[in-house]
């Protein structure tokens, strides 16, 4: 990412969790609004499922914001049990990104990342934000994208780059 500020980092959380709804949205019309089995599809069986994805998009963001307040990460539950939920944990999460009130400068500053079982990581902000936060997110993000595939719901690149599709030019 390049010229990494804060609010170029809000800009692309909020962008792709807006893909992220659109996505959901998809699946729901496609698997009928009384139909929420998508949330417990999977690729793989040690693979979390769709409604966890949602989850671990939406924590990025959501620990972004935490840090920014400088305050601990603390996970979304990832037992996603409902499409409100998962609508619930997107918006609750755009919210967030709202509040941010902060200088660049936090970027500088060296955050501790716990890994559990006593591993941790020490990076600078912006390498927290470019060399975890995102990399999870785009992970998760494109693992629900790709849940959704294998499900059978009609979605293609477009619609996984549909940030992108304001800018398209005829001609």
């Amino acid at each position: 990412m390049q010229n990494t500020n804060i609010d170029s980092i809000r800009t692309l959380f909020q962008s792709r969790l807006d893909t992220l709804e659109h996505l959901l949205k998809l699946a729901q019309t496609h698997f009928g609004d009384d139909d929420e089995s998508f949330l417990e599809k999977r690729i793989a069986i040690d693979m979390f499922p769709f409604g966890t994805q949602v989850a671990f998009t939406c924590n990025q963001p959501h620990n972004f914001t935490l840090w920014c307040d400088n305050k601990s990460a603390n996970n979304l539950n990832p037992e996603v049990t409902s499409v409100a939920q998962a609508y619930e944990y997107i918006a609750n999460t755009n919210k967030q990104l709202l509040t941010i009130n902060i200088e660049d400068e936090k970027l500088a500053e060296i955050t501790r990342i716990d890994l559990g079982e006593n591993l941790y990581l020490e990076l600078s902000g912006s390498a927290y934000v470019n060399e975890f936060l995102i990399p999870n997110f785009y992970f998760h993000l494109v693992t629900a994208y790709d849940i959704l595939r294998m499900a059978g719901v009609p979605v293609g690149k477009r619609d996984y780059m549909m940030h992108l599709v304001p800018l398209v030019r005829n001609g």
